[in-house]
């Protein structure tokens, strides 16, 4: 394991809003990683995977990462939030992706492989707890997930986790794999967190002169560090 300083969900977004001011493709970069790590727990022949998109940047993350796995495996995608990023949305079905319903999802629950929980994010630290149809997708699937048929991957961090205290409730998808984007979030290793987070993935996607400048809010632990800034 590699020790490393985690950031409060406000100092992350401090530091990445000068590179998104600037246009640094930081989504572009983050969604590569996502779509790597999830490859490497999948077989290509076999893989039913299911992404579950949110409002935010997050399921954007998730749906331009679903447009590299839907290349080489069968992947579905249940838009849960009240908007969509279009771009992602539009690239993950040219390449090949089914969008499907929450029925679809209740049907077919146990069947899916790995689930990529792009649903919320760090814009959550009012109210992260998860509602509508988010929540009945997460719902539906918890079962298969805690007996170990389905594998889940969190989006910078599980959906419904608080991602500076760790607190939630129990609408959350425990993951096997946390990939976290620029820093690892306090929330990830506090309260809650390191009973949801499993594996913790830090993708470097060019934030790191940003946050050496600020004080750590804590440390964590993680299996590996990527680097996508280039």
């Amino acid at each position: 394991m590699i020790e490393v300083p985690a950031y409060a969900a406000e100092q992350v977004r401090a530091a990445e809003e000068p590179l998104l001011d600037a246009g640094e493709p930081l989504m572009a970069r983050a969604a590569a990683a996502l779509a790597g790590v999830a490859s490497g727990m999948t077989d290509a022949a076999r893989a039913r995977i299911l992404i579950l998109a949110g409002s935010g940047n997050n399921g954007g993350d998730a749906l331009f990462a679903a447009a590299h796995l839907a290349e080489t495996r069968s992947v579905d995608l249940l838009i849960v939030g009240t908007r969509v990023h279009e771009e992602g949305l539009a690239a993950a079905v040219a390449a090949g992706a089914r969008r499907v319903e929450l029925p679809d999802v209740r049907d077919a629950a146990a069947g899916y492989d790995l689930v990529l929980d792009g649903i919320l994010g760090i814009g959550s630290t009012k109210d992260p707890a998860l509602r509508g149809t988010a929540r009945e997708a997460v719902e539906a699937l918890l079962p298969a997930v805690r007996a170990g048929r389905t594998h889940v991957v969190a989006v910078d961090l599980p959906s419904g986790l608080h991602p500076n205290t760790g607190e939630c409730d129990d609408a959350v998808l425990p993951a096997s794999v946390t990939v976290t984007f620029g820093g690892v979030k306090t929330g990830l290793v506090r309260g809650r967190g390191p009973e949801m987070t499993g594996d913790i993935v830090l993708v470097d996607i060019g934030l790191r002169e940003q946050l050496d400048a600020v004080e750590p809010a804590g440390t964590a632990q993680v299996s590996r560090i990527v680097d996508a800034a280039g």
